[in-house]
């Protein structure tokens, strides 16, 4: 491979790499920030991916501007740009992957933070007895459903 071929694939590989780094971190910014009442930590996420993105995908670049793939000139820095986007797309599906999964991990944070409730407010929640008390004790009577038969008060069939 010449130099020139060589400076060319790598200049159009940066390029691309560049390119969709910035696409997963505007595209993905959006979508971790919209999950969560807090912008600045779906941006930071964000981020972080994207940096790894960029790292993963120069260093798989580099490896692959060594290896000896479909000649020289325009053959071979076709060839590699090839592999290249093949192995972009790769990486880019993982990436996704992994915004999904913080976003899951946002959604079901936010569920659960959503759903704590005060101890007064768990007790006004509970159902009231459906035991009726025994003679002497204090208690609301009991809640009960009525009969299928009937549609009168359900009664036991030993009472």
């Amino acid at each position: 491979m010449t130099t020139e071929s060589y400076v060319a694939f790598l200049g159009v590989g940066i390029a691309l790499i560049l390119i969709d780094g910035q696409l997963i971190y505007r595209s993905g910014r959006g979508y971790l920030e919209h999950s969560s009442g807090d912008p600045g930590a779906g941006s930071s996420m964000t981020r972080l991916v994207t940096v790894l993105f960029h790292l993963v995908s120069l260093g798989l670049l580099a490896l692959l501007s060594t290896i000896p793939l479909g000649g020289s000139g325009l053959p071979g820095v076709v060839g590699r740009l090839g592999v290249l986007l093949l192995v972009l797309a790769l990486v880019h599906a993982i990436i996704l992957t992994a915004l999904s999964r913080l976003r899951g991990e946002q959604v079901v944070g936010d569920a659960v933070a959503n759903r704590r409730i005060s101890n007064r407010e768990a007790e006004r929640r509970m159902p009231t007895s459906t035991v009726t008390p025994v003679p002497g004790q204090e208690g609301p009577p009991p809640d009960v459903s009525p009969s299928l038969e009937d549609r009168g008060p359900y009664s036991a069939p030993w009472s």
